[in-house]
């Protein structure tokens, strides 16, 4: 993987667009990225890592503060990066979200959502292959084999994370190589282990549960054959036995006394059926003897009942005939009494009714006939006018309508015209504001820019007063720290030379009896120096001195470059124009701030008017035409009004004879149909008084002539034999009873139960109510004992199914318990040692196991690059010895001291040793990785801060390592701002930061 070109625009520092041609950067294979503190060269590795993952390392994924803060506000953040891949070439652009300035969003703002494209280069030209922020992530990261946390490590080389992993513990460095190589199928095995041994003790658990479960249940389905003296057996299965034996001879007791119980309760039954039987028909005689006295007592009443019946049926002959006179002569009185009212209400219309008023005689009668006709007549020629008058009615109707649509077209005119006046003068009133407001907004960019420098100018101006003060302090404290360091390289040089004087002594203290002198090569010391003890302590004592001296030394480096970097941002500060006075630039971004925000308010307004006095002049020019239209609307008005006042003057003039003196036609027709009513009313009464009085003649002549066939003489006969209803249906009912019950009786004096009670009578036999409740309460007795013997016996039987159920369970769960003990107990041993428990006495579980596999391929490749940086001193070697305490093991790392051979951990290195061991597990891990996902060629890397804690010979080591890196055409980039960095690298990257954001310049051969 290579990285050709990059562009950003509004990126973190970076104000504009700014582009680098990494081709150019890498033509030499090693290039330095480097410039001021919090100028942006973190930022160009972000921009990189945000194009390919759409996010940057650590606690700037924050998307929308991605955004340069110097950028225009409307100026949209992007990074465009171009890379090749497995013989590919691709582009892939990016814009985080971010809030783009807009009138109509919320608070002055609309959000604007990330967008991503992704684009191939083929046969000279670009496809797209992506317009999709998760797909394009998807294909990148398949091309490139690693994901952002890999990338991060393998391609961008954070040397301070490396030197905490160098000096962490097992479990901390866990966390990395887990993420880097993606060990985490091994943690799921331990899971799947752990949790299948779980699942099989917890089957062998629902065994042995079902094992007390069955043996609980034997016991308590035998709860009541067992007492205090029974003892049972330990062991399950033989209690089961048990209890099942004495189950077994349970119930063949209860069987036996369950069948002498129901012998007893069928014979004592049957003697209370017997009892109850002649019980019975002793109480049906004497009923029998009762109903037959109280039969012959309405032996008479039955017979006069007949008779009546008899002249009823006769009678009921001529019930049609007697109807029918009656009928008919009712009928005649109420026609005669109906054609006299209705001839009274004749005579008083007459009276009242304009319309029949010339229709009686002199003598007071009326032509009823010839009147009918003439009304009849009369009634056609009304009704044939009605829709003339309807026509009337909606003339008037209309003419309401124009009169109302003409008095508000009246009243609206005169608004209108008001509108258009009103209008008007709104018009020429904004016209005129706007021509005041648009000088004054005419300045706006001009007094924004000039406030936003102004207050530029302010933040610098604190800036540099608070880097002065800073400087200050830290060249107090170099001058400190070079006075320390002075007077202890002082001391070490006096006791080093006080030292060198008594060398004599010194070797004397080391001198043993029988051994050679490393002098003279004698075995005999007669006379060494006396003084040996005092020059040892002398040695300790520069011993400590030169640590002494070392240590400030290292301090003064360190506080030296401090001050070299302040003094770097101090001169910086004050060439953006930090030494300008505080009071003056407040005052001037104060006064830029009042200008600025005077020409914001007129822009704003002046878009308001601009935008109002376009409505006005809409809304004018409406107003105007519906002006014009609204005269055209009032003439037709007028016109139609005229036409319909004559209409209604003829048709008043042409139906007033057809009224009569009437309100309106329909009136007119009312009357005339009240008149035919009454006429109508007296023709129909007289016609039915005239039919009335010969149907009466009529059926009283039928009467007669049936008479002498009935047996009755008078007609009055024959209507006091003839009975209401319903008093022939109940004597009718009266006479079937009484039969009935005499053939009734009949038969039962005949029946076999009867016959036997008089003979049990004639015989003396006779039962008691006492004998008879004797008997079945000996039968209850007998019954209550047989249910419970049955039941007892039914519970016996079903006792022994259930604990022969029970055995048989009992047995098939002790059959099937031994494999899955013998499984769980396996796969526990196994999960145990994959976890680092158990029998695993290094305490190294699945995955830390494949882990220290990695590193120790990580240590490997990592001394390769050591050797060479430490001048072949020091070896990385990957340890699995058993930690302290219990802890879990095998992620441990050693530093092999091969001029002393002794091993020692990699918190002893000092602070350069430390950077190079860091740095060689960094490249190592890295080599790995890459080896892990495939062999991705990784032909661009980039190696952070971290040069400045070596001195000059390690740092020429350092680089000869970091110059192989380029073999095979790899590109190197290193991030830093140590001075001699800069003078060794020709071809530079450089981040130059300014009051509105930082730039990039590509520098080369600027090594002299």
């Amino acid at each position: 993987m290579r990285i050709h070109r990059l562009r950003m625009s509004a990126f973190g520092p970076f104000a504009g667009t700014e582009d680098v041609d990494f081709d150019r950067l890498g033509s030499h294979g090693l290039f330095l990225l480097n410039g001021a503190t919090g100028a942006g060269k973190t930022s160009v590795l972000d921009a990189i890592c945000f194009a390919l993952y759409g996010s940057v390392p650590g606690a700037r994924q924050d998307g929308k503060r991605l955004r340069s803060d110097h950028a225009d506000p409307g100026q949209e953040p992007s990074v465009t990066c171009e890379f090749s891949a497995q013989g590919r070439y691709f582009e892939v652009s990016r814009s985080p979200a971010w809030d783009k300035p807009s009138a109509r969003g919320k608070n002055g703002f609309t959000t604007q959502q990330a967008k991503t494209l992704l684009r191939e280069r083929v046969d000279g030209s670009w496809e797209e292959k992506s317009g999709r922020n998760d797909e394009a992530g998807a294909e990148i990261t398949g091309l490139l084999s690693m994901d952002r946390e890999q990338f991060t490590r393998v391609v961008m080389l954070p040397q301070g994370d490396f030197a905490a992993f160098l000096r962490s513990k097992a479990t901390e460095r866990t966390d990395l190589l887990q993420k880097l190589f993606g060990t985490q199928r091994f943690e799921s095995v331990e899971r799947e282990l752990a949790e299948r041994a779980g699942a099989a003790r917890q089957a062998v658990e629902r065994i042995n549960a079902q094992i007390d479960l069955l043996g609980a249940r034997a016991r308590t389905e035998s709860e009541s054959l067992l007492t205090d003296d029974v003892q049972l057996p330990d062991d399950p299965s033989e209690q089961v036995d048990f209890l099942l034996a004495t189950a077994h001879a349970q119930e063949t007791k209860s069987a036996a006394a369950s069948t002498m119980a129901e012998q007893r309760n069928r014979d004592l039954q049957s003697q209370v059926e017997r009892l109850t039987a002649r019980a019975a028909r002793d109480d049906n005689l004497l009923a029998l003897r009762e109903r037959q006295l109280a039969a012959d007592a309405q032996a008479e009443m039955l017979v006069t009942a007949a008779e009546r019946m008899a002249a009823h049926h006769r009678a009921a002959r001529l019930s049609g005939e007697l109807s029918a006179v009656d009928a008919a002569q009712v009928a005649a009185e109420r026609a005669a009494d109906d054609r006299a009212d209705a001839l009274g209400l004749l005579r008083m219309a007459v009276q009242d009714d304009a319309e029949l008023a010339e229709a009686a005689s002199s003598s007071g009668d009326v032509d009823i006939p010839a009147e009918r006709s003439r009304l009849r007549s009369t009634l056609a020629v009304v009704e044939a006018r009605i829709p003339d008058e309807d026509r009337l009615v909606a003339l008037g109707s209309e003419e309401q309508a124009h009169r109302v649509q003409l008095t508000l077209l009246s009243e609206k005119r005169v608004t209108f015209e008001t509108s258009v006046a009103r209008l008007r003068l709104e018009l020429a009133a904004v016209t005129v504001r706007s021509g005041e407001l648009r000088d004054a907004a005419a300045d706006l960019a001009l007094r924004l820019k000039e406030a936003t420098a102004a207050a530029d100018l302010v933040r610098v101006v604190g800036q540099y007063r608070a880097a002065n003060v800073l400087t200050e302090e830290i060249q107090e404290r170099h001058r400190q720290a070079t006075d320390t360091y002075l007077g202890a390289r002082t001391r070490w040089l006096d006791l080093r030379e006080e030292r060198l004087q008594n060398a004599a002594a010194e070797l004397a203290g080391q001198l043993v009896d029988g051994q050679a002198c490393a002098v003279c090569g004698s075995l005999e010391h007669p006379d060494p120096p006396t003084s040996a003890f005092l020059v040892l302590d002398l040695a300790q004592q520069e011993q400590d001195a030169q640590d002494a001296s070392e240590r400030a030394e290292k301090i003064v480096a360190t506080v030296g470059a401090e001050l070299s970097e302040a003094q770097q941002n101090r001169a910086a500060l004050a060439g953006q124009g930090g030494t300008a006075d505080p009071a003056e630039a407040e005052s001037a971004a104060a006064a830029a701030k009042v200008a600025a925000d005077g020409a914001q308010a007129a822009a704003q307004e002046l878009g308001l008017l601009d935008n109002h006095q376009e409505r006005l002049s809409e809304e004018l020019e409406a107003a105007e035409a519906t002006l014009a239209a609204h005269g055209d609307d009032y003439l037709t008005a007028q016109t139609s009004l005229m036409s319909v006042t004559t209409q209604q003057q003829a048709l008043v003039e042409s139906l007033a004879p057809l009224r009569a003196g009437h309100a309106s036609l329909e009136h007119r027709i009312r009357a005339i149909n009240s008149s035919l009513t009454s006429l109508e009313a007296a023709h129909t009464a007289t016609m039915q008084a005239e039919k009335a009085t010969a149907q009466s003649v009529h059926a009283l002549e039928r009467l007669t002539q049936a008479l002498p066939d009935s047996g009755f003489t008078h007609a009055d006969d024959a209507r006091v034999a003839l009975l209401a209803d319903p008093e022939p249906a109940d004597l009718q009912d009266i006479l079937r009873r009484g039969h009935d019950e005499q053939a009734r009786l009949a038969e039962l004096w005949e029946s076999a139960d009867i016959q036997l009670a008089v003979a049990e009578q004639e015989q003396g036999l006779h039962v008691s109510v006492h004998d008879i409740e004797l008997a079945r309460f000996q039968a209850a007795e007998a019954a209550r004992e047989n249910s419970a013997a049955s039941l007892g016996a039914g519970l016996a039987v079903r006792r022994c199914e259930v604990l022969q159920s029970v055995a048989r369970d009992m047995a098939l769960a002790l059959d099937s318990a031994g494999a899955p003990r013998r499984h769980a107990e396996m796969l526990t041993g196994v999960a145990e040692a994959a976890a680092g428990r158990g029998e695993n006495s290094f305490r190294m579980s699945l995955n830390s196991y494949v882990l220290a596999a990695r590193l120790e391929q990580v240590a490997t490749a990592a001394s390769e690059r050591l050797v060479a940086m430490s001048d072949g001193r020091y070896l990385l070697q990957h340890t699995d010895a058993k930690a302290a305490r219990g802890a879990k093991s095998g992620l441990g790392l050693q530093v092999v001291d091969q001029w002393t051979g002794h091993q020692r951990d990699t918190s002893t290195l000092s602070g350069g040793e430390s950077f190079m061991a860091a740095l060689s597990l960094a490249l190592g891990l890295a080599d790995v990785v890459q080896q892990e996902a495939g062999g991705v060629e990784i032909e661009t890397l980039f190696v952070d801060e971290g040069f400045g804690s070596l001195d000059e010979q390690a740092l020429e080591q350092v680089m000869d390592a970091l110059e192989n890196l380029r073999d095979g055409g790899r590109v190197v980039g290193l991030v830093s701002h140590v001075a001699e960095m800069k003078q060794r690298i020709g071809t530079q990257l450089q981040v130059i930061k300014g009051r509105h954001g930082s730039t990039l310049e590509i520098s080369e051969n600027l090594v002299s």
